[in-house]
């Protein structure tokens, strides 16, 4: 029996319950979506630009935003990854600061130079010192459930932002979406989940393609690119597998010609791209050519199709896919998905620096 059925194995391999986790997001979403009907946020008079910072999982909700309601905003959204807000703050910006724990120190060093610059502020997170700054400064605090690793509180840190974004009238309600989202989640767990097996799993069986490899993903941007990012994070975090991301069509202005050499490398990449029936018309043009030049070169190469009507269960449904396939990587990595012990001592590390 492979060893990703054998299910009384689960709970050594995976002592976390990261499992558990990935299972729950629909349901995450569904709880995130309810509590979202009560935010009441005062729309700031005269925004002109949107800013979302934050890092890691937590930044993420902002590409997600981008590409899910950035067609619908009649103003810039910037996702803000840095130390340092952009000099284009001031008092017409709504600067959104995501921090899981409440403690990344570029979320906090954000924040602070957001109050500096007289811009209207709101806070989602779990607590920490974020939430105490903005308490004390009267600032919007979007409270997240604790306890969770960042990455796994997707769901709930997604409709946070989608429901702040709503309140404050940037961008229209999205309840049908979202239920079509909880609904085609709740089906493709049963499909991707651990007691599903191997045979009739395509998690399961990517994941198994993709054992041994450096995986590099590609999506299309504007709708698949932040799908491509937050696989590219889950199989580096929870399979410690290092994979890469890029997006069409930028990638086929530079990175396909370096599918050349090393050529006896090349066979130990597996590609995965993330397709949507709704791509541009040239962009579907570029994925088939791209396939053409690079598949004799990879390892493998698959293709993923989203599945849904509304961007945002398109976008979610990949993303699902991902988190799975990044599970059972872990697995057979041999690896507890959960612990980020590299990063946990990094940061300890670099607390210690003056």
């Amino acid at each position: 029996m492979p060893v990703l059925d054998q299910l009384d194995h689960w709970p050594s391999m995976d002592p976390g319950s990261m499992r558990l986790l990935l299972e729950l997001f629909p349901d995450h979403l569904k709880e995130a979506a309810q509590k979202g009907c009560s935010v009441s946020l005062t729309p700031p008079v005269d925004t002109r630009v949107l800013i979302v910072t934050g890092l890691g999982g937590s930044a993420i909700s902002g590409d997600l935003v981008q590409s899910i309601a950035g067609p619908q905003l009649r103003i810039p959204l910037i996702v803000n990854r840095d130390y340092d807000l952009p000099k284009l703050v001031d008092a017409s910006t709504l600067v959104i600061a995501c921090s899981y724990s409440g403690n990344t120190e570029e979320t906090l060093s954000a924040y602070q130079q957001a109050r500096s610059a007289k811009a209207a502020i709101v806070c989602i997170t779990s607590g920490g010192k974020l939430a105490d700054l903005a308490k004390a400064d009267a600032n919007p605090v979007l409270s997240l459930p604790p306890g969770l690793p960042p990455r796994a509180a997707l769901g709930h840190s997604l409709l946070t932002l989608l429901a702040a974004m709503q309140s404050m009238q940037f961008i229209p309600r999205m309840d049908d979406a979202v239920q079509e989202t909880v609904e085609l989640l709740s089906k493709l767990r049963n499909l991707y989940g651990v007691e599903n097996p191997e045979a009739h799993n395509p998690a399961k069986s990517l994941a198994r393609s993709l054992n041994g490899k450096i995986v590099v993903i590609y999506g299309s941007s504007g709708i698949m690119g932040a799908a491509a990012y937050r696989w590219r994070s889950q199989i580096a975090e929870n399979a410690k597998n290092l994979s890469f991301h890029h997006v069409l069509p930028e990638m086929n202005h530079n990175e396909l010609v370096g599918w050349q050499f090393p050529d006896e490398m090349l066979q130990r990449i597996g590609v995965v791209f993330l397709r949507d029936k709704r791509d541009h018309r040239q962009v579907q043009r570029r994925f088939d050519l791209t396939r053409e030049i690079i598949a004799g070169g990879a390892g493998v190469l698959h293709e993923i199709w989203s599945e849904g009507d509304s961007l945002l269960a398109r976008i979610l449904s990949v993303i699902y896919l991902g988190d799975f396939v990044s599970l059972y990587l872990a697995c057979l990595n041999n690896v507890d998905p959960t612990p980020v012990q590299v990063i946990d001592s990094f940061k300890r590390k670099l607390s210690s620096i003056p």
